[in-house]
């Protein structure tokens, strides 16, 4: 099936409070979704989120990406339809080749950009077939447990934040970091939830080798399971170097962008966790793929997302988290928790115990507000 037209939205959805870290603090969610049509009339969707810490695209780079090499290359493809004799991953990978990516002066990879059509692309193709993508990567487990996460705040805005975490019933919290004052936060975070709740922490590079295993000698009395990306990115060496000195363990993200980089990262032994992010990998099928390569080699996982993604990279997170084997801490589905409003007509937020339900419906098992999309556009783009 031939994709014949496109839109892009980029959005800009008010948060209900300010999410917080050491680079970035943001109050509305700036995902660019993009709608597309197939020949036979199906609409799909799908959601890029930029950063530009992370793999150096912005709204603007993304966009334009976007508009003048994405969309050209893949309007030009026949895409075959998922049948029997079809094998899923390939299908799957099949899709995310078809799409072209970057590597220019300042972007690491336009995998965010790949992102939002691979998403668009498999959601339209399967909406096609009346086909969920639970189809495609089936479950492994009846629900998916989400962590809660505490942005770099005041002590006090942190311990509303754990308590009100306790009482909904959270067993994994991430705590972001920022260089001051933290292992007082975290130890009343402790103090708060108890011993029996799981607490990792996010640095996003505040660290270098020296100041990040002074920190973590003290920190490790909290009984922290992780530290997610201490120093910027890097040479593999260097993290290597903190792994092997540090009393907690070591989760890349910053440092993840590329299948090449989890090569690097394996063949270095440079981390023990991964932290994977759809639209930072470049798709499904990239993410399935660096996945794979760190379960082969006792990498541990956790599926993390985009702050302020909408219902749309929520959905795709989920079918991946009840997918994937091992993965240890799953983010994401915040909704409603975060946006003001989400563009979905279902609510993607998880619930008690950070529990959330199984998607099955057509496609990425969502249905997209056309009305939402249009009230928070701040830019729209017709292909």
């Amino acid at each position: 099936m031939k994709i014949i037209k496109a839109t892009l939205f980029a959005l800009k959805i008010p948060f209900i409070e300010t999410f917080s870290h050491s680079v970035k603090s943001r109050t509305y969610s700036d995902s660019i979704v993009v709608k597309i049509q197939g020949e036979d009339g199906t609409i799909g969707y799908g959601e890029a989120v930029a950063r530009a810490y992370v793999t150096g695209e912005t709204v603007s780079s993304c966009l334009k990406f976007m508009a003048e090499e994405i969309f050209p290359a893949i309007s030009q493809i026949d895409y075959p339809l998922f049948n029997n004799s079809s094998e899923p991953l390939t299908y799957l990978s099949d899709i995310s080749k078809s799409i072209p990516s970057t590597k220019t002066d300042g972007i690491i990879a336009a995998n965010a950009a790949k992102t939002g059509f691979e998403l668009a692309i498999i959601d339209c193709l399967l909406k096609s077939q009346n086909i969920s993508l639970a189809k495609i990567i089936p479950p492994k487990r009846n629900s998916v447990i989400y962590s809660g996460v505490i942005t770099s705040s005041s002590i006090e805005k942190a311990l509303k934040n754990a308590k009100y975490f306790k009482l909904f019933g959270l067993q994994h919290i991430k705590i972001k970091t920022t260089g001051e004052e933290d292992y007082a936060r975290i130890q009343a975070i402790r103090k708060v939830v108890g011993a029996e709740v799981s607490l990792r922490i996010d640095g996003n590079g505040i660290y270098n080798v020296e100041s990040a295993i002074n920190a973590f000698q003290k920190l490790a009395e909290l009984q922290i399971d992780s530290v997610e990306q201490p120093i910027p990115r890097c040479k593999p060496e260097t993290l290597a170097e903190l792994k092997a000195k540090s009393p907690i363990p070591i989760m890349v993200d910053e440092s993840l962008i590329t299948v090449e980089d989890a090569k690097t990262l394996i063949a270095n032994n440079a981390c023990d966790f991964f932290n994977l992010r759809i639209s930072k990998c470049g798709g499904i099928a990239q993410t399935l793929e660096i996945a794979k390569l760190a379960l082969s080699k006792g990498i541990k996982l956790q599926l993390g997302c985009q702050v302020g993604e909408t219902a749309i990279l929520s959905a795709a997170g989920r079918h991946l988290a009840a997918y994937l084997d091992d993965l240890l801490f799953i983010e994401g589905s915040y909704g409603k928790l975060l946006l003001t409003e989400d563009i979905s007509t279902e609510s993607i937020h998880f619930g008690n115990g950070g529990k959330a339900g199984l998607l099955c419906k057509p496609g990425l098992g969502i249905e997209v507000k056309n009305s939402i999309l249009e009230k928070y556009a701040h830019k729209i783009i017709n292909l």
